[in-house]
């Protein structure tokens, strides 16, 4: 059977999806190529069509994820407003439900310990997606008037990055909620996004 010339390109976004997936539930240590193969559809023999190893694979998958957040910000970096769009970042990075949904948001809290053990090309992937973030965070703060906007942007970023982190590692879900709250409180006031409301 003859498949179109865009097929073997969907089939590879499909797997890399999947792989996205699964390396932010379960780490990238802990990726299945099978299942990811399964859940897209695919045997695992096909693989290899696609993907020299499973570390090319993972490399790749980086890229996915990021571009999931890049997607996701749009809108919210349409909102306009500098402190408009500084607060829709802080409410979703610090809500309840990015915090339960490590499958699908934020790799930055899931995975940074996981990839600061991994090779250099691939931890300068996952560093290109982390420039990313902050520039998109910076965009607003240089609005704002921070004479050093990438410099409060990498701050902010670790911030939110580290607020999450501990709320999901913690087993107390009051504490959890908490950590949440407190750092979303401490942003909101640092940046006066209380006007915004």
């Amino acid at each position: 059977m003859r498949y179109s010339s865009g097929h073997k390109a969907e089939t590879r976004e499909r797997v890399l999806k999947e792989a996205a997936k699964e390396i932010r539930a379960k780490g990238p240590d802990n990726v299945a190529v099978a299942g990811v193969m399964a859940r897209a559809g695919l045997t695992h023999g096909g693989f290899y069509a696609h993907f020299p190893s499973k570390d090319a694979l993972v490399k790749e998958a980086i890229g996915t994820m990021f571009a999931d957040a890049r997607a996701r910000s749009e809108a919210i970096d349409a909102k306009g407003d500098p402190r408009a769009v500084l607060r829709a970042y802080v409410d979703f990075y610090l809500s309840p439900a990015h915090r339960d949904r490590r499958d699908r948001g934020c790799p930055l809290p899931t995975l940074s310990g996981d990839f600061a053990r991994s090779k250099t090309e691939t931890r300068e992937r996952f560093g290109a997606g982390v420039t990313g973030i902050a520039s998109r965070l910076a965009a607003p703060l240089a609005r704002l008037g921070h004479a050093d906007a990438e410099a409060e942007a990498h701050a902010l970023l670790a911030q939110l990055v580290g607020g999450v982190a501990l709320a999901r590692a913690v087993g107390d879900a009051r504490l959890s909620d908490a950590l949440l709250a407190n750092t979303h409180a401490s942003i909101f006031a640092r940046y006066g996004l209380e006007a915004a409301q």
